[in-house]
């Protein structure tokens, strides 16, 4: 049974009632076909459903209920509104948050049309911002990714799990979305690996799994994780100290709070250790084409130099550079290389981009 138990209130979605406006209906239906036409991944139809609520909402505002209504001046209206609106915290919505927004208005628009819903695409010419991509900001030396892996308390049950999934997180490279999803079957000991299904762009990839991360992955299933499960969570891997899967931002905060514990004021999460993953391994000599196959990118800056590999090669070039076996190399980066770390950064801001959008 899970090591601490909690009152399961679940509190009422509290977005502003669209369901008056005409252009609601329109919404559902659009939904529902891309689920079943399209078949994008949950994260993409909550995504369009965040952006397109939120432009209803403005054209209810506005009185406006029908698509037939809505012209280019108006949506063009409407990305103004997006370029001053402002965050919580008080800052301007980044070019990449305004573009993922206005970016579901286009493929709405797109969809009435070819529905017939209405005889021309008023979103057409809209042009969306453009999101330059930039080198992370921050990479976690391995000396402080060392003391983040010692920080948790290995005489509690907790502190078993949380060096087992920081080891992972470090490890692998994996996105915080790919590690809330993985189960017990997904971790092959004898290959060593893991499998993940349904990564970004809902495919499936092997990576290998270091002997470090492997061993604790280990130690938690046999010793923590009968601890924790409970019968509706039963196969997860990485389960909470109430027995429920990680949430990405339940994940975000804990990872957060292990880095404070640290003494490292850096700013970012899970992200951090994904950006570490790559940049130590390329700094040991490994060559970009497998940092690609291990973090699940299929082009960098449309350059499409990512080639199918192995998993066996993979493990090899993974063992080979990875700082949690050996010792630092040098590595000259090139324009490819910079392509990659600017791709993890600009992942790291659809990661908070994400955050912000399904929050309102």
């Amino acid at each position: 049974m899970a090591l601490r138990s909690k009152a399961h209130s679940r509190s009422l979605n509290k977005k502003r009632p669209i369901e008056h406006n005409g252009l609601y209906p329109y919404l559902a239906r659009f939904l529902d076909w891309g689920q079943v036409i399209e078949q994008v991944s949950k994260d993409t139809t909550r995504r369009r459903d965040s952006a397109l609520r939120r432009f209803i909402e403005w054209c209810d505002e506005r009185d406006i209920h029908q698509p037939q209504d809505i012209t280019l001046p108006l949506l063009e209206r409407y990305q103004r509104h997006l370029f001053y609106s402002r965050k919580r915290d008080g800052e301007p919505l980044s070019a990449s948050s305004q573009a993922t927004m206005l970016g579901s208005v286009k493929v709405f628009f797109k969809w009435l049309t070819r529905e017939r819903y209405i005889l021309s695409n008023p979103a057409s010419e809209m042009q969306l911002p453009k999101a330059g991509k930039r080198l992370p900001a921050v990479v976690l030396h391995q000396t402080e990714v060392e003391t983040l892996l010692n920080q948790p308390d290995l005489n509690t049950p907790e502190g078993i799990r949380d060096r087992a999934l920081l080891e992972l997180l470090y490890s692998t490279g994996i996105r915080r979305m790919e590690l809330c999803n993985l189960t017990m079957y997904d971790i092959d000991p004898r290959r060593q690996a893991i499998l993940i299904k349904a990564g970004k762009g809902n495919k499936d990839r092997m990576v290998p799994l270091g002997d470090r991360a492997l061993a604790w992955i280990e130690k938690y299933l046999n010793e923590v994780h009968p601890l924790l499960i409970t019968a509706q969570y039963r196969q997860h891997l990485f389960l909470t100290d109430y027995g429920e899967p990680f949430s990405r931002g339940v994940l975000s905060v804990h990872v957060r709070k292990l880095l404070d514990k640290a003494g490292i004021d850096k700013p970012g999460s899970c992200h951090l250790l994904r950006h570490a993953c790559a940049t130590h391994m390329l700094e040991n000599g490994a060559d970009i084409r497998y940092i690609q196959a291990l973090l699940g990118h299929d082009d960098l800056n449309s350059t499409q130099i990512y080639t199918q590999v192995s998993i066996e090669k993979l493990k090899e070039i993974h063992a080979a550079t990875h700082p949690a076996k050996l010792k630092t190399k040098t590595n000259e980066q090139g324009e490819e290389t910079l392509a990659l770390l600017a791709t993890l950064e600009w992942e790291a801001e659809q990661e908070n981009e994400y955050t912000e959008i399904t929050r309102h």
